[in-house]
């Protein structure tokens, strides 16, 4: 069945264009709920923006629903905590938006700093005053940025062309980083004091809401005048409307609101005050941005790969080139880890080593225990649940790095004590042919293999010894299994040994048992590996 991926908000046709190829892309106005629930009945993706309320009554009304995006920055819109119990990725675009919104506080301080929006309405209400519209220059002045980050950094570089002088609050950034923005960094009472411009640029958090009130306003240099194009509610509008009133503050830029959409505020008396619609990310680049980013983050996640931008994964971020054909080798390690073992570990390490401890490989944890638990847990295995499964059945999964390379140039090992004091092992590598990615699987509980990590596998464990091979020949054919590949491995001659096939046919419980007891197997598994 071909996924739906469901639009619940006007998306750039550009986005659209990405999943009309693979999934069955669907519309729907995501403000009508009684239209939203039933459509999400059959969703496996939805994108929306800030207008559809993704809730816990929504997830529940999406039984096959893997993926929510935000095609946007923020996501106060989307229960985040129920998606993830849920299993269900949720992405947005983190980055889509940050050149439209710092130049939305460029241009909200330049705009307090001419009057420019009051003279304009003036004028066009047919008096000329000139002499009442006298502004300040920038140039010269200190310009206070609160929060140092992605957003406030874009703002910091381009206002500092104007000739001005920048300090900056933000607590979590050392002053060798500032200073290379050249940018001095200070409390935030020394900026308040020091300012004759502040711009605010903080996430909306408990510790970030109400940072500037009546208080902090008490402090601030006359005639400041204060912008805040980042989220409503930090800073207190009616304490700043007093402030205004009071010629405390000589003007303000707001663009946010504590309760959107907000069309009456104590702000909006001023004609000192530069008001507008929560418009940082209303520009035709950003919108395409957004869109293009989920869209592809849609597309990751509904063929299983890792999503960089999801922000309910333990090892969200960027991954490496070189380290994302391991991914799909972990999980599959993790698959056959737990048919080999024959139930779930007491503990796992996934150990990493050789070429590629040069990028970042914490990703390759994340991956192996979506594998360990995709066969032994009826919910669906997510990058998103994995973790929480793990703790959940009081499975401790640790990654370790060795720089003591093997002969594989790099080596993934899934590691494990059972309960019952057993040590199982599976590690396996990807090598380049021809123009493929292949993953292999190179060991298991210590037999050495070369044998491709794909298809159905079949393992039994037994005593070496002569027609072994043949019986269990026999008795697949008989039920109709064909061997595609084959390896057996001892660690001497009639000692331990294990045979690993790999087969056409998916083989029952039954079946198997039967194969272990016909050559009187320690033990025999069989593991899914087929790339879905």
């Amino acid at each position: 069945m071909t996924p739906v991926v469901l639009i619940a908000e006007e998306l750039a046709p550009a986005a659209i264009d990405v999943l009309a190829h693979d999934f069955d892309v669907r519309h729907v106005d995501g403000s009508d709920r009684e239209a939203l629930l039933p459509a999400l009945a059959e969703a496996d993706a939805v994108i929306v923006r800030s207008a559809t309320q993704i809730d816990a009554a929504a997830i529940a009304a999406a039984p096959r629903l893997k993926v929510v995006a935000r095609a946007g920055v923020g996501l106060d819109n989307v229960e985040v905590p129920a998606a993830t119990a849920r299993g269900v990725m949720v992405v947005n675009a983190p980055t889509s938006n940050i050149v439209s919104a710092a130049e939305q506080a460029v241009a909200l301080l330049l705009a307090v700093a001419r009057n420019t929006a009051s003279a304009s309405s003036a004028l066009k209400a047919g008096e000329w005053k000139r002499s009442k519209y006298t502004g300040v220059e920038v140039q010269g002045k200190t310009v206070g940025v609160v929060g140092l980050g992605r957003i406030g950094v874009l703002f910091a570089q381009r206002i500092a062309a104007f000739g001005t002088r920048l300090i900056a609050y933000d607590p979590y950034v050392q002053p060798a980083r500032a200073a290379q923005l050249g940018v001095r960094l200070v409390g935030l009472e020394e900026l308040l004091r020091e300012s004759d411009f502040i711009s605010i640029h903080l996430p909306k958090t408990p510790e970030t809401v109400g940072l500037i009130g009546e208080k902090e306003l008490a402090l601030v240099k006359p005639g400041v005048r204060i912008v805040n194009a980042a989220r409503g509610g930090l800073i207190d509008e009616q304490a700043l409307a007093d402030a205004i009133a009071e010629g405390r503050v000589g003007g303000a830029g707001i663009d946010v609101y504590s309760k959107e959409p907000c069309t009456s505020s104590p702000l909006f008396a001023f004609d000192n005050v530069v008001a507008t619609p929560h418009l940082g990310a209303s520009t035709a680049e950003a919108q395409d941005k957004a869109g293009l980013a989920v869209a592809r983050s849609v597309k990751l996640a509904l063929q299983g790969e890792f999503v960089p931008d999801a922000v309910n994964v333990q090892a969200g971020g960027v991954v490496a080139e070189d380290v994302r054909p391991l991914l799909p080798l972990a999980e599959k390690l993790g698959r056959a880890f737990t048919a080999v073992a024959g139930g779930v570990a007491a503990s796992v390490t996934v150990e990493v080593s050789g070429e590629i401890l040069a990028n970042e490989v914490s990703v390759l944890k994340l991956a192996a225990t979506k594998g360990l638990f995709a066969s032994v847990v009826e919910e669906q295995v997510t990058y998103v649940n994995a973790p929480h499964i793990a703790a959940d059945r009081g499975v401790e999964v640790d990654l370790v790095t060795l720089t003591d390379t093997s002969e594989q140039p790099t080596l993934v090992t899934v590691r494990g004590a059972l309960p019952d004091g057993r040590s199982v092992s599976v590690s396996g590598t990807v090598t380049i042919s021809g123009s493929r990615e292949v993953a292999k699987l190179t060991e298991v509980d210590g037999f050495a293999l070369e044998l491709a990590a794909d298809g159905i596998l079949l393992f039994f464990r037994y005593a070496d010894r002569p027609g072994v091979v043949g019986a269990i020949g026999s008795i697949l054919g008989e039920a109709g299994v064909n061997i595609a590949a084959m390896q057996v491995a001892r660690r001497e001659a009639g000692g331990e040994a294990l045979m690993t096939l790999t087969v056409d046919n998916s083989v029952d419980a039954e079946l198997l048992a039967a194969a272990q007891a016909k050559i009187g197997a320690g033990s025999a598994s069989a593991v899914d590996l087929r790339t879905e």
